[in-house]
């Protein structure tokens, strides 16, 4: 009997079944836990995403935050070079880019735009800087390339908000100090000379050497830049020249020592990768000009871009070996003359250059004049010239005008209507098309491949050009061995962030264009483009009316101004069924009670609009001037 209660108290100690389903009854964390196990499993997967990070969730049950084991970047992670273009992808011109590292800031470049057809009104287009100015206390300086406005245009207005050093070879300098003249910050303004082969050391991270490279200007340079994760090297613009006006060779001893060490970032020239081949010598320009000025018995005009210094030295040099004097004209090629010979770049015998109001002491045949207005610019000397408005020199049967330039793409129709107008004057034409008297300054496809089988980067970014030129360059580079994966066609404002083991395309940052017209800068956007435009296109209509200050009653008018939409002389029944509109319009808003001004210029300008667009199918621009007069003041007098 014991021994069955012993049994018994044993069985009864024991769990049952029945205990199971008390048991598993969730508690109150259980349900919360059950509750978030989604969210725990997306952090989870998403704080995995490298199998080395080893995730610890604590005190889970009791609803504590999770915590993450190496949830934030280690102090000790390096931070990534990022590239950033602010100017001059998918366009022509405006070229500037900034490499940043940590805490600093080295900027390539800072040119400008030449404004669009449709930018009416508008001198100039430079780059929209926000993102420096933001952090304009890492920017440690200026770098430039090469003197071509689409380089060094911007720097004016540039260091008017960051005033940092600018870095460029002794031309380049000397071109951009002409500039900070003008607007009146050479005093300000620390530029630093450099010369090829020179290093130079900003801050802590970055290394920038100067290395020669041959372009249709003087002392142009590429740039290999030292970062925490590699060399960058940047061509700036280049050609391939074996003979060089002024002798120096492109390093290509250096750019091939580099490649050897390592290029981890290579940033080409694309603006003629669309051309097979190469791009001719400036040297072969010189002959062709040699054989053109030997027995011509005319005047020589010269016209072609003020910058081009190697193309003015060859004019120079044929007009010496011809016995002719040679004139300047047009204000940019003066300043650009002015240094070149200041700095030793042009060289010529003494009494070569005279003034150009000197030109009608000598006979047609002992002149040669070197003009700019060679893409066809309204205002410059030549298609002044071309009309008979330049007030020094006058086109004649007796001259010879030489188009030393091939027309930038969009000028082709200016171009071709100053060569007419030449002719119609009697003067004599030469141009790319029919003699060989201009040559790029810019590399071909075969230069291009050179260049990037020199360098043989892990990395390449086309630059300076179109969409299409950016995606051929990177086409020609995968034709060379650069896979396809490391080759980023990039958009202004978009970050390439560069580390040792890879990159890729980040961030977006603020970039764009900022309009100058006059004095003004960025004070001319889209808005007051679209009335300009507008105004261009349909004109204007303003309707006057004088209301009465209480009562907001018509006092006076309406009366009807235009400009640029009919000639009122001619169409004086519409300016008279106009009015009567307005006056209609008027009456309609005292007899509804409308007396807020906003309300009655609406009104005014609703109807109009569709009464006019159904009279003549235009829009123009109604602009409605309501103006109070205190009629009580008056009958109080």
């Amino acid at each position: 009997m014991e021994e069955r209660r012993r049994t018994d108290r044993l069985n009864n100690s024991s769990p049952k079944k029945t205990n199971v389903k008390r048991n598993t009854k969730k508690t109150k964390d259980e349900d919360v836990l059950e509750k978030n196990s989604k969210l725990i499993r997306d952090t989870k997967s998403k704080l995995n995403h490298k199998n080395s990070l080893e995730i610890e969730f604590e005190n889970i049950a009791t609803t504590k935050p999770v915590v993450a084991k190496n949830n934030k970047p280690s102090i000790f992670a390096k931070p990534k070079l990022k590239v950033i273009p602010l100017g001059g992808m998918n366009e022509i011109g405006k070229n500037i880019t900034l490499f940043e590292y940590d805490n600093e800031i080295i900027v390539v470049d800072c040119g400008l735009a030449f404004p669009e057809d449709d930018m009416l009104g508008v001198d100039l287009v430079i780059p929209d800087i926000t993102y420096l100015e933001k952090n304009k206390e890492k920017v440690k300086a200026i770098v430039i390339t090469h003197g071509h406005e689409d380089h060094i245009g911007s720097i004016p207005y540039f260091l008017q908000k960051i005033n940092v050093p600018v870095y460029g070879t002794k031309l380049t300098l000397g071109l951009i100090k002409n500039k900070l003249v003008e607007h009146n910050l050479d005093k300000k303004a620390k530029l630093k000379c450099v010369k090829p082969r020179d290093v130079v050391k900003f801050g802590k991270y970055f290394k920038v050497e100067f290395i020669k490279v041959t372009h249709s200007i003087a002392d142009s340079v590429a740039l290999a830049i030292t970062t925490p994760v590699g060399v960058i090297f940047h061509t700036g613009d280049f050609k391939v020249d074996y003979t060089p006006i002024d002798g120096e060779m492109m390093d290509f001893q250096r750019i091939a020592e580099l490649g050897k060490e390592g290029i981890t970032l290579l940033m080409a020239d694309s603006t003629n990768v669309q051309r097979p081949g190469y791009t001719m010598s400036e040297s072969s320009v010189g002959k062709e000009f040699d054989k053109i000025f030997t027995n011509c018995t005319k005047r020589i005009i010269v016209a072609t871009f003020a910058s081009n210094i190697h193309r003015m030295q060859q004019i120079v040099n044929s007009a010496v070996k011809c016995k002719r004097k040679v004139a300047v004209v047009g204000r940019s090629m003066l300043n650009v003359m002015t240094v070149s010979q200041e700095l030793g770049y042009i060289s010529m015998p003494e009494g070569t250059l005279i003034d150009i109001d000197k030109i009608g002491n000598y006979n047609p045949e002992q002149l040669v004049i070197i003009t700019t207005g060679s893409q066809g610019e309204p205002m410059a000397a030549l298609s002044r010239m071309s009309v008979g408005e330049h007030r020094k020199v006058q086109i004649t049967a007796d001259d010879l005008v030489i188009f030393s330039s091939s027309p930038i793409p969009g000028n082709e129709k200016s171009v071709g209507r100053v060569i007419d107008e030449l002719e119609k004057l009697g003067a004599e034409i030469i141009y790319n098309q029919l003699a060989d008297v201009h040559v790029s300054g810019h590399a071909c496809q075969e230069e291009l491949k050179l260049m990037l089988s020199l360098t043989k980067p892990k990395y390449f970014m086309p630059v300076h050009g179109e969409y299409r030129f950016l995606k051929q360059h990177g086409e020609i580079a995968t034709q060379v061995g650069v896979p396809k994966e490391n080759i980023f066609i990039m958009e202004n404002g978009r970050t390439l962030e560069i580390s040792k083991d890879e990159a890729k395309i980040t961030t977006q940052v603020p970039s764009g264009m900022v309009l100058v017209d006059g004095l003004g800068v960025g004070d001319v956007g889209n808005i007051v483009l679209r009335d300009r435009q507008l105004l261009s296109e349909n004109g204007m209509i303003i309707i006057v009316v004088s209301l009465d200050r209480r009562t907001s009653k018509v006092v006076s008018g309406p009366d009807i101004v235009t400009r640029g939409f009919v000639y009122v002389r001619e169409s004086e029944d519409l300016m008279e069924e106009i009015r009567e509109i307005a006056k209609n319009e008027l009456d309609r808003c005292d007899r509804e009670n409308i007396k807020e001004w906003s309300s009655i210029k609406a009104a005014l300008r609703e109807e109009l609009i569709h009464y006019i667009y159904s009279k003549t199918k235009r829009q123009p621009m109604i602009l409605p001037i309501l103006m109070d007069v205190d009629m009580d003041r008056y009958k109080k007098e």
